[in-house]
Parts: structure tokens; C-alpha cells; sequence
């Protein structure tokens, strides 16, 4: 019975990547993005980005609550800080080049996202668990509030919302959806990776340590002020990313769109993927997407395109989502990443391997 993988070095050990399907699985995976482009209609193309938009966002509170185990209903909020921070700084900065202020605006935007962060995390020190869910929705609102009134109105638009800048990329205008699915990929991956190595260093692994028992992680020398903090900072950074391609990709922004909603759907996507896994978002984002849209389609034939059927399709999808998330909950809480890691394991264990 194989049990294991032998590794003769230490390179072997801290290779990522460690067998032919594992490799097969990610390049493939990358040549079908490459290639997506080129053969897909314009509502993929929307689809694609959307997706590539919200999975950064879910890389973001896997950081804080799949690594770190501190749960977070607030999310929603960063993005909207990114997003609204994108603007903002936008306008503000509207003196220069156009093609060099992307890469002034979107780090900006990060950094603002993740000192708010920050301060958000504070609460974590003393609370934990469904407290410290209820302390971040509180934030959450806080901050819709805030983009909503008359007095910060000037910059945010207020109720309406605002409109929203085109991305220049040193002369390179990304005015279509091809040409922001080329930057949303990019930097989609590149979350993905840096998400990946953050957790095999020192940081990453007191993360986990504060997840799995934060009282013996504070025995072990573990600063858990330090890296709490750090937790939600890095989070909020993600989350940050995620709403500057928000602003970008939408010609308007409006304050509903940043609401409970969308933490939730965060949350749901993290829950329905596996939490605490790299590959955990991908799979959840792209099942939270690709429901609403089966659902569509399928209450479309089956009530034959009638208008006055067609509002049942809400609620439909709402119960779907909640037996979705019951069923992961209850028969598989590692998620869809489990799933597919135990028929890699199966496959690359092949002809031994069992069930």
C-alpha cells in the first residue's frame, strides 16, 4: 500500500508542484485562461472577469479566516474601500500621466485598505468566534454608511454612487472586457501564488498555529497582537486589489453594491471551495458564479421564458445556496478542494490506489 512520497532532496520537499498531475492540472489550467480569450463571446468575457475580481477577494478572507480561523462577515467593506479609494485617488491625482496612474491608484488603494483592516482587527484581540463575525459586520456597515452620506458626497457620490475611471497601463487603454480580462488574470494568478508562498514562511505558519490553538501559540513565543493584526491587514489588501479592479472594470460604482451581500457571498464561496487550501477560492468562486447562472437557465426552459414565472428565479437561488452551503457543512467541510485532492491522490497512486 503506498502511504507516501519519497523525496530525495530537500529542493523535491519544497517543490509545490511535487507530481505529473498536480503539473497537468495547473499548466492545463493556465493554457485554458490563455486560450479563454479568444474563443469565448462577450458574456463570458463578463463572467470571466467577474469571476477573477470576486477570487481575489475570496484569497483575501481565506488569508484571515481559512489560515488564521478569525471569521469575518465585513469583508464587503474592503472591497468597497479599494474600489471607492480607486476614485478617489484618481481624481485626486487626475494632473498626471494617464498611463503611469494605475500604478500610483492601485497601490494606494491597497495600502488605505489595509490600515482600515487594521483597525477592524483590533476587536480580535479580546474577541473571537461568532463576536468577532458580529464586530466586522458592524465595521461593514459602518463604512456603507459613511459612503452614503451627503458629507463625504463629494468624493463618493453619496446614494448614487460615482462614476469610475478607464485604466490606462502606460499608454495601454483597457477599455474593453479582453483587455481587462488580461489584467484581472494577471494578478488573479499572481494573488493565487503569492497566497501560496505566504504560507510556507514564518508569518504563514504562525498564522496557522493562531488557527489551529491561539493560546499555545502564544506559549510558543507567537505574538498574537502582531499577527492578528498582520492577518487582517494582508486580508484587507487583498480585498483592496479586488475593489480597484471593481472600479476599473465598472463604468459606476454604487454603495449597494458593496453590502451584506457580498460578504456573504465571499463567505460562501470560501465555504464551498475549502477553506484554509490555495485551490480552495477557485473552486468556490467559479461555483457561486456558474449556480445563478444554471439556475437561469434552467428556470428559463422550464417555464418557458414567462416574465411572470421568472421571479420565483431569487428565491430559487437563494435555497439552492443555502442547501449548497448545509451540504458542504455537513458532508464535506473541507470543501471541493478535498474532493479534487483525493482523486489526484487517486490518480497519481494509480494502479494501487482504492476508492
Amino acid at each position: 500500500m503506498i502511504n507516501g512520497n519519497l523525496k530525495a532532496d530537500y529542493g523535491a520537499d519544497e517543490r509545490v508542484l511535487n507530481n505529473r498531475n498536480k503539473q497537468l492540472f495547473v499548466y492545463g489550467s493556465m493554457l485554458l485562461l490563455a486560450i479563454f480569450p479568444f474563443v469565448a463571446g462577450d458574456y463570458a468575457m463578463l463572467m470571466a472577469c467577474k469571476m477573477g475580481i470576486l477570487l481575489i477577494a475570496v484569497v483575501g478572507v481565506n488569508v484571515l479566516t481559512g489560515y488564521t480561523g478569525l471569521v469575518s462577515l465585513g469583508h464587503g467593506a474592503f472591497v468597497a474601500i479599494g474600489a471607492y479609494a480607486t476614485v478617489v485617488f484618481s481624481n485626486l491625482f487626475s494632473g498626471l500621466p494617464e498611463g503611469i496612474l494605475p500604478l500610483i491608484v492601485i497601490p494606494l488603494a491597497v495600502i488605505v485598505s489595509a490600515l482600515v483592516g487594521i483597525i477592524v482587527g483590533l476587536p480580535s484581540l479580546r474577541v473571537k468566534g461568532l463576536y468577532l463575525a458580529v464586530a466586522t459586520l458592524a465595521a461593514s456597515f459602518i463604512v456603507t454608511f459613511l459612503i452614503e452620506q451627503d458629507l463625504f458626497a463629494p468624493w463618493t457620490g453619496g446614494v448614487n454612487g460615482i462614476n469610475t475611471p478607464t485604466a490606462n497601463l502606460l499608454g495601454w487603454e483597457l477599455d474593453t472586457k479582453r483587455e481587462m480580462y488580461v489584467l484581472i488574470t494577471v494578478l488573479a494568478l499572481t494573488t493565487l501564488l503569492a497566497a501560496q508562498n505566504l504560507f510556507r514562511t514564518r508569518v504563514g505558519r504562525a498564522f496557522i498555529a493562531i488557527r489551529d490553538r491561539d493560546y499555545s501559540a502564544e506559549i510558543l513565543g507567537i505574538s498574537l497582537l502582531r499577527y492578528k493584526l498582520m492577518s487582517f491587514a494582508i486580508s484587507a489588501a487583498y480585498c483592496g486589489l479586488s475593489g480597484a479592479l471593481f472600479a476599473y472594470f465598472y463604468a459606476r460604482i454604487l454603495p449597494e453594491q458593496f453590502e451584506l451581500d457580498l460578504s456573504l457571498e465571499l463567505v460562501a464561496a470560501l465555504i464551498v471551495g475549502g477553506m484554509g487550501r490555495t485551490m480552495g477560492p477557485v473552486f468556490g468562486v467559479f461555483i457561486v458564479m456558474m449556480v445563478p447562472e444554471l439556475i437561469k437557465i434552467a428556470m428559463g426552459a422550464a417555464t418557458g421564458g414567462s416574465l411572470e414565472l421568472a421571479r420565483y428565479t431569487g428565491p430559487v437561488q437563494e435555497i439552492v445556496f443555502g442547501l449548497l452551503l448545509v451540504t458542504f457543512l455537513l458532508k464535506e467541510p473541507l470543501g471541493i478542494n478535498q474532493i479534487t485532492d483525493r482523486i489526484l491522490r487517486s490518480a497519481n497512486r494509480w494502479p494501487f490506489a482504492r476508492g
